[in-house]
């Protein structure tokens, strides 16, 4: 129930203690905090712009109301006109865009004075084409004082086409993604020349979002980049923006393949932030194998951002999905009607598929108070500024520590104190983390892990390199140490033809389409409205079994529709418009053979290992669950064929003396492995910028392969996303956070929050709660320190 409505904006803004004791009002409530943390206000330190800086540009930032830099923005632009490529990884509305903004138009004010030619240029790369409008806004309304002597212009897939050949000709910071570099720019590199020969920054903002496969591809789009920049003559500086970020100058170094100075220290003022763990009750209700069910994330979630509002509080709710978002929107009006007719107008939803001016509505909605709650998906995460918010509710951990301060730091950006409240799904690692606060709180956030080497992620840029420019083995230390020995490959195939002392493109394809920089290979496919014939969109050909099986729910923009018939010969999903009260999930099993075994450490008597695998899945049947209360409807069965993957995969195996110490018989062993398979999955986010949904896992008491009780983890990801390789490298902390997980749930023999999976195969049997936990003790009393 809300609590007694207090009028929204009346008198001064409550303080963030006050505003949770407001929340935690009643016995059952305030139960529900399972740790309080305090975060004192910082007080900024000021230094002086580089001289190099030029006054005018320096005029311009004190009309835009700024009259000194922070020391961090200061710092960051002294190595940028030394020509030093510089990551400046700070806080939430530290000021980063400003950090490296003033180097670059100070930049391109030179070049406008130039006698001859364009002057000089800007590249700004951004995750999102949002993102990058939002910056282009930024940008022109900081150089407006500058005159024409700055062009911003956005250049994506939405650009039209009778401004492009503008853009190419005029522009001289142009606003990009990733994706428009791969496949737009550099295949066209002779239209852009005199741009690329003018190249003196290329700004990557919010490069901590390029991990994984698809940050694999991008560090591998900057060296083609790179390299083509060299043929022009050009060695641009590059300028990265991160979140706060474990390690970012050797991160960027891989993203870009440069030296790059590290600026971390957060020199910008912050308000007190009260940052509260909040866990939901455990309900009547029962899931698989009879375990107990907490109430959702996204109840609570729509519980407390109606709480807010009747406070007056301006809030923004994060959630992870599209629907998520609309749903506590949804509850939050209906139970705020109940309060004040007034107020259900006042809560909104906000998300990717908006049209960009609904969107900068309800930005200015809630900037200027007329909205007091939005219901958003990460969309509202990166870069669109909505200063003035007082507490941000985040419904389930976003996956990262990164991410997690991220949203956190989208209240109390005018500098007023701020109240987050992290809201636990049943989920292990949502679990642990309420309980151990000190995995949050006194822990740097995780290394950005991406593999440029990836023969799978390398060999279709090595072919698009040499459609840009004939490779030449002088290119190969540009492109990795992996690239000489894909040559012989990619001749083999008919990819590429070697002439004299270059490789080129043979073929009458386009080299670029060989990547899908967001995908996972293989074909999409396609998600057609089986009434109208009208292309919702598309889904990757890997993703396809599991979210597009015949009688999926499939969200797109706000909208649910059931899918009536997969039609693999030809890459299509048919779907129906529909609402079900339900939500669907894919049930597969999984089979792991090992290829080759390249590291391998001895646990006392068992063995920790990391490798190639090929994993064999099949998709056999989906689970109904209840909207709201996450509660199991029915199984149906499906007839998909199996798919193989071939990745990389971490592993450990166990002795018989070692399943007797720990007391695990025969008939616990498959539960105990299983239960401890599922956890570790769970917990590795936590060591490792991946989300659940990113891994995968095995176990076996017998495989065929190590002749011994084992269970893997593996990359979702065809040649393995770096995720495994880091699990490998922090395997004591990771399994033992594992283990401790599981004991500290209060369930009794396994539940959601511990050891059960919402992909499992299987079903969640069988299961061993007190077994995985004396396994995994007896496991890690062998690991040796340096593991």
């Amino acid at each position: 129930m809300a609590s007694n409505p207090v009028p929204p904006d009346a008198g001064a803004r409550p303080s963030p203690g006050m505003i949770l004791e407001r929340l935690a009002r009643g016995a059952t409530r305030a139960a529900r905090i399972t740790h309080t943390e305090h975060l004192p206000p910082r007080i900024g330190s000021h230094a002086d712009w580089p001289e190099q800086i030029r006054p005018e540009v320096i005029d311009a930032i004190r009309s835009a109301g700024i009259d000194r830099p922070w020391a961090h923005q200061a710092r960051t632009s002294e190595h940028a006109v030394r020509g030093e490529s510089v990551v400046v990884a700070t806080g939430t509305a530290s000021g980063k865009s400003l950090a490296y903004l003033a180097p670059v138009l100070s930049t391109l004010l030179d070049g406008s004075e130039a006698p001859n030619g364009r002057g000089a240029t800007a590249l700004y790369l951004a995750p999102t084409k949002a993102l990058a409008a939002d910056q282009r806004r930024a940008v022109r309304e900081l150089a407006t004082p500058l005159g024409t002597a700055v062009r911003p212009a956005v250049y994506d897939g939405d650009t039209p086409v009778e401004e492009r050949e503008w853009v190419r000709q005029y522009a001289n910071y142009v606003l990009t993604n990733p994706d428009m570099l791969h496949s737009g720019i550099l295949p066209s590199h002779p239209r852009w020349s005199s741009f690329l020969r003018a190249l003196r920054y290329v700004v990557i903002d919010e490069c901590h979002s390029y991990r994984g496969v698809f940050g694999s591809h991008v560090a591998q789009i900057v060296r083609r980049l790179r390299r083509i920049c060299a043929r022009y003559g050009s060695d641009p500086v590059f300028l990265l923006a991160s979140a706060t970020a474990a390690e970012p100058g050797p991160a960027a170094t891989r993203l870009t393949g440069l030296p790059v100075v590290e600026i971390t220290q957060d020199t910008s003022p912050r308000g007190e932030l009260v940052f509260a763990l909040w866990e939901p009750p455990l309900t009547e209700l029962h899931g698989e194998q009879g375990a107990p069910v907490r109430r959702t994330a996204t109840a609570e979630t729509a519980d407390l951002l109606t709480d807010l509002a009747v406070q007056g509080v301006r809030s923004v709710a994060f959630v992870r999905s599209r629907r998520g978002a609309e749903l506590i929107a949804l509850i939050a009006q209906e139970r705020l009607a109940e309060v004040d007719r007034s107020l259900p107008g006042r809560v909104a939803a906000y998300r990717g598929g908006y049209l960009p001016e609904e969107r900068r509505a309800l930005e200015r909605a809630l900037h200027n108070g007329d909205l007091l709650g939005l219901a958003a998906t990460t969309a509202l995460e990166l870069g669109v500024d909505v200063s003035g918010l007082d507490a941000v509710v985040i419904a389930g951990y976003p996956g990262t520590r990164a991410s997690l301060w991220q949203q956190a730091g989208r209240a109390g950006r005018s500098g007023q104190g701020a109240l987050a409240v992290l809201v636990a799904r049943d989920d292990p690692l949502d679990t642990y983390l309420v309980h151990h606060p000190e995995a949050l709180f006194d822990q740097p956030v995780e290394s950005t892990v991406l593999d440029p080497d990836n023969p799978y992620v390398l060999a279709p840029h090595l072919c698009a390199a040499a459609s840009e420019i004939p490779l030449t083995e002088g290119d190969f230390a540009l492109f990795g140490t992996a690239a000489a020995g894909l040559m012989p490959q990619l001749e083999a195939a008919g990819l590429l033809r070697r002439r004299a002392r270059a490789w080129h493109w043979t073929r009458r394809e386009r080299a670029a389409d060989l990547a899908d920089i967001r995908g996972q290979g293989g074909s999409p496919v396609q998600v057609v409205e089986a009434g109208t014939g009208r292309l919702l969109g598309t889904v990757d050909a890997a993703a396809a079994h599991t979210t597009v099986h015949d009688g999926a729910v499939h969200l797109h923009q706000g909208r649910s529709y059931v899918v009536k018939q997969l039609d693999l010969d030809d890459d299509v999903a048919l779907v129906e418009e529909a609402s079900p009260p339900y939500s669907t999930t894919a049930r597969d099993t999984t089979a792991i053979s090992v290829l080759e075994t390249d590291t391998e450490i001895p646990w006392g008597d068992a063995r920790l290992c990391f490798g190639s695998v090929e994993v064999t899945n099949q998709v056999v049947s989906f689970l109904r669950r209840k909207l709201i209360t996450g509660e199991v409807l029915g199984e149906t069965k499906l007839d998909l064929p199996p798919r193989t993957l071939r990745t990389r995969a971490v592993w450990w195996t166990v002795t018989e003396d070692q399943l007797d110490a720990a007391r695990v018989n025969p008939e616990q062993l498959g539960g105990a492995l299983h239960a401890a398979e599922h956890a570790s999955i769970g917990m590795l986010p936590l060591f490792a910028t991946c989300d659940r949904w990113d891994i995968g896992g095995g176990s076996v008491p017998l495989h065929p392969d190590t002749l011994l009780p084992t269970v893997f983890v593996y990359d979702g990801h065809p040649g393995g996303a770096g995720f495994a390789e880091r699990a490998f490298h922090t395997a004591a902390d990771w399994l033992t956070a594992t283990r401790d997980a599981i004991a500290a749930c209060e369930c009794e023999a396994g539940c959601p929050s511990c050891i059960q999976s919402p992909k499992c195969g299987n079903g969640n049997d069988p299961l061993h709660k007190r077994g995985a936990v004396r396994l995994l003790g007896e496991l890690l009393r062998g690991a040796p320190k340096e593991a």
